[in-house]
């Protein structure tokens, strides 16, 4: 991959970080998501103009990839309420990349080298290191774990389908835009039903968390869209999951969550899986 790519993405891996981090730090991260889903989309409706209409062709994956989001930010909420953000996240970050290598592979035919491979692996190591190894007493947290590990196979999931459907497009921007408009609907609506007045109140009382967090998760995934339409889905995805270094030492700095010293030797596997994909992958 070109070091330009490796950068976007790495950018990208920031900026989820930081929403993860606001939706955990939200005190509802079901909220913080749907509120955060909300802005995207309209940031997405104003600069729709840009973009062509999606063909015919791409509409099957937006629409899955609806459902499967839709699905992912419940259990993503759930896993948030069950356990340290320094616990859950580095779990189902760290499963994703693989999962993901695997699903490119059975739907779309696209086999990573056994150089990639290995840095894919690399860094879900040091990724998942600090869940691991940071101090957390994983069986005593099974819901935790469990609600973990659904998440990634939804990442993987909807990871997956994204991938290709961004291949299919004339222009990312045209998928980007309207998914991120299509996927506001489902739990937006849900929670107008349901629970009007909370969330209105949420996002009332929390404006400035809401606008940041917001811009950051549509522009974190909106990178990684457009980078899957130019580099192998796995490899992108892996490189998006060093969110996981920048999430944990979140954590540890601003929620006062318990952090072990195994963040230099995650850091460490996820530099080295990193170097291998820029200077060893033939992909």
């Amino acid at each position: 991959m070109s070091i330009d790519l490796i950068t976007l993405v790495l950018l990208a891996a920031m900026l989820h970080a930081a929403w993860n981090a606001l939706a955990k730090s939200g005190g509802s991260p079901l909220y913080s998501i749907a509120a955060n889903n909300l802005i995207g989309a309209v940031v997405c409706l104003c600069f729709l103009w840009l973009a062509p209409f999606p063909p015919p062709e791409a509409w099957p994956f937006l629409i899955a990839s609806v459902i499967i989001h839709t699905a992912y930010y419940f259990t993503l909420s759930k896993a948030y309420q069950s356990g340290d953000l320094s616990l859950v996240y580095p779990i189902f970050r760290g499963t994703a990349p693989l999962l993901v290598a695997g699903g490119a592979a059975w739907f779309h035919g696209e086999f990573l080298s056994p150089e990639a491979l290995i840095g894919v692996m690399l860094i879900s190591a040091g990724l998942l290191s600090l869940a691991l190894f940071g101090g957390h007493r994983i069986m005593a947290s099974r819901s935790s774990l469990g609600w973990a590990l659904v998440t990634s196979v939804l990442i993987a999931a909807y990871t997956v389908t994204d991938g290709i459907g961004v291949r299919i497009v004339e222009s990312s921007l045209s998928y980007i835009f309207w998914l991120f408009m299509l996927e506001s609907i489902p739990l937006g609506l849900w929670l107008l039903a349901i629970e009007r007045r909370s969330w209105l109140n949420f996002m009332n009382r929390n404006r400035t968390h809401v606008l940041a967090g917001g811009l950051a998760a549509t522009a974190a995934y909106g990178i990684v869209i457009h980078a899957m339409g130019l580099g192998p889905m796995a490899l992108v995805s892996s490189l998006r999951e060093t969110s996981v270094i920048f999430a944990a030492m979140i954590g540890a700095l601003l929620l006062h969550e318990p952090f072990g010293r195994r963040r230099i030797f995650a850091a460490a596997l996820v530099a080295l899986g990193i170097m291998v994909i820029r200077y060893l992958a033939d992909t």
